[in-house]
């Protein structure tokens, strides 16, 4: 490397930084002139992005970037291929949660309802297309209340739910009163009714998991208390459940507890949270509230709010035996016990537990209870199991068993109890700070070249590989939220870190599709996505799972090594994606690069042809 005080080499990298800025500058304004926003409004991509910059100068530059000999094609490249419409039937196709596929499954505790993804010769091979009309989702917050028809036109849950205030039409949207079955004065009520038992307000309960969510209001709403939920409902007869969460701007997917451990790692959850989401908690030997118990934190709540709470008041309009429910409720406080839970409220149709801290508050449970031999950790596609996970052990009666967390968002920066104990191994106190700072640097060199990253243009964000998490801490905002993917081959598993900093994520392999709708995020980053899986799956089936999940107009960063990016880039070349390519931002000679995309307007049954560029 060349010393600071040569003037030639900072003269090249001073050039080359006004050429990846400039160039990429005039990439998202050309860009700019086409995306559409709200109901067909342009967008004014253009102007935030050339507010700071001279596009004129990009005339005076090498508009090629120096990668040399290696922009040839090489014999390991695929060939250009140019991917076609998929058929307007496959709008909101979900690879995994197909309904026809689904129900040549067992029935039995919702196996049928989980992730049953397609042999390789039924997968797709083309470009999933948004319905006519679609348009750019409202931006955060009224996005929250607000959803335009034409992205999710369907209207079976405005006749099923109508009373209980969940979702309304009118005219060209949907609006969501935040209403539900069980706070029918509204998820703003019913979380102060929470708030008074759960500490929400001073930032100690920063993450919470909802099961059965429905569209997700209450998950909607805790945004405003500094609360982040990962909500999930299966792919059901509610149809678009998940897919009105996702468009309101909420984070959700699509998902069940049935006979499969959920995708999170022990230890996750400040809050779990059931509104009528009927869950057999009694019943399977108590396996589910067993498996709500591994992915709540020592010290975190859990409420369940409606049946069979308040049986003796409510069983006739529940329509349901009074000796049945009597029976359930009776097993979800002999199960509750066994767990090491503390009761710490009951009123009218709610009822919240609080997780012990440590062992030491329940001795006798180890002998009274299957205590589970596995790595809590290890979940994608295991079985779940009727036995309890261990807390991690503790030197003194009063700490909290895994670490205390620091209250949200003090908790983002700080340096997480699995770090500081050196539960994973190889990552140290000083790796996780200079991770930190490693992403803060790369997030300002991503805002120098697409301006509105923070502006709120996107909301739904995902890092398809997460790390520590640093990426997400970095662009941390009200305005969005990240989903950050820990891939199941990944050679640490950090995401239990990820979550000790207050932000969530989700096990996921690559070489499948991910639990979600078509269109449910604005911009997704990928780094070294790609060198991880190059000898596991196809590049192409990643790539054409990134675009389902992608909206129009929504912007893809990948950052590689060099060697993948061209393949990378490649196989988009035949995608209906604006590409460009620019150097690491330490400058040419780093062998990391960048692909930064974003994904052209088109919708079903129009005559576009795919763009080559």
């Amino acid at each position: 490397m060349a010393s600071k005080g040569n003037p030639g080499d900072n003269r090249t990298r001073r050039s080359f930084s006004i050429f990846i800025v400039v160039g990429l500058c005039c990439f998202f304004y050309l860009l700019g002139a086409w995306q559409k926003s709200g109901f067909g409004k342009g967008d004014s991509i253009a102007q935030e992005v050339t507010k700071s910059a001279d596009c004129s100068v990009l005339s005076n530059l090498n508009v090629e970037t120096h990668h040399g000999n290696e922009m040839k094609k090489t014999n390991d490249s695929p060939e250009n291929k140019v991917f076609q419409p998929c058929d307007d039937r496959f709008v909101d196709y979900t690879p995994c949660h197909d309904q026809m596929r689904a129900m040549t499954f067992p029935r039995e505790n919702m196996n049928y309802r989980e992730r049953h993804c397609p042999p390789e010769n039924e997968k797709l091979h083309c470009l999933i297309p948004a319905p006519k009309g679609y348009v750019t989702p409202f931006p955060w917050p009224k996005s929250r209340d607000y959803v335009p028809f034409a992205n999710a036109p369907y209207k079976s849950l405005t006749v099923e739910k109508a009373i209980q205030n969940w979702i309304q039409y009118e005219g060209d949207v949907f609006r969501f009163p935040g209403g539900g079955t069980q706070f029918p004065h509204g998820a703003d009520a019913y979380i102060d009714q929470l708030a008074s038992v759960i500490p929400i307000k001073n930032g100690m309960v920063r993450t919470a998991l909802d099961t059965g969510c429905g569209v997700a209001s209450w998950g909607a709403y805790l945004f405003k208390r500094n609360v982040i939920a990962m909500s999930f409902a299966p792919r059901d007869s509610h149809e678009a459940q998940v897919q009105f969460a996702l468009e309101r701007g909420v984070p959700a997917i699509i998902g069940v507890l049935g006979t499969i451990k959920l995708p999170y790692p022990s230890r996750s959850f400040d809050m779990a949270h059931c509104s009528r989401c009927l869950i057999p908690w009694g019943g399977n030997s108590g396996k589910y509230m067993m498996e709500v118990d591994r992915v709540l934190r020592p010290g975190g709540y859990w409420v369940l709010s409606g049946p069979p709470i308040n049986w003796r008041a409510n069983y006739k309009s529940w329509q349901r035996p009074k000796d049945e429910l009597e029976e359930e409720q009776r097993n979800i406080e002999e199960t509750a016990k066994l767990l090491c839970w503390e009761k710490k409220y009951e009123k009218g149709e709610t009822a919240i537990w609080r997780k012990r801290v440590n062992k030491s508050y329940c001795q006798e449970r180890d002998s009274r209870v299957t205590m589970c031999n596995t790595n809590p950790d290890d979940v994608w596609y295991k079985e779940m199991e009727a036995c309890v996970t261990p807390y991690p052990k503790t030197d003194n009666a009063d700490d909290v068993s895994g670490g205390e967390l620091k209250p949200f968002p003090e908790r983002l920066n700080d340096v997480p109890p699995r770090v500081s104990s050196g539960s994973v191994p190889g990552i140290t106190v000083e790796l996780f700070q200079e991770d930190n700072k490693l992403w803060q640097k790369h997030l300002n060199a991503y805002k120098r070249v697409n301006k509105i990253i923070d502006s709120g243009r996107y909301r739904n964000i995902m890092d398809m590989n997460a790390g520590l998490g640093s990426f997400a801490a970095a662009i941390e905002s009200s305005k969005s939220w990240v989903m950050n993917v820990m891939p199941t081959i990944a050679k640490k598993d950090t995401l239990g870190v990820i979550f000790e900093r207050g932000l969530i994520g989700i096990y996921h392999d690559w070489c499948e599709a991910f639990s979600t709708y078509p269109r449910t995020y604005d911009l997704i980053h990928a780094n070294g996505l790609f060198s991880l899986y190059k000898d596991r799956c196809s590049y192409e089936d990643i790539l054409i799972e990134m675009d389902r999940i992608l909206r129009p107009e929504g912007t893809v960063i990948i950052r590689d090594n060099e060697k993948e990016i061209m393949k990378v880039k490649s196989i988009v070349s035949g995608m209906r994606w604006n590409t460009k390519m620019v150097d690491h931002e330490d400058g040419p000679l780093v062998p990391e690069k960048i692909l930064f995309a974003v994904k052209q307007y088109w919708v079903a049954g129009e005559n576009n042809s795919t763009s080559s560029r």
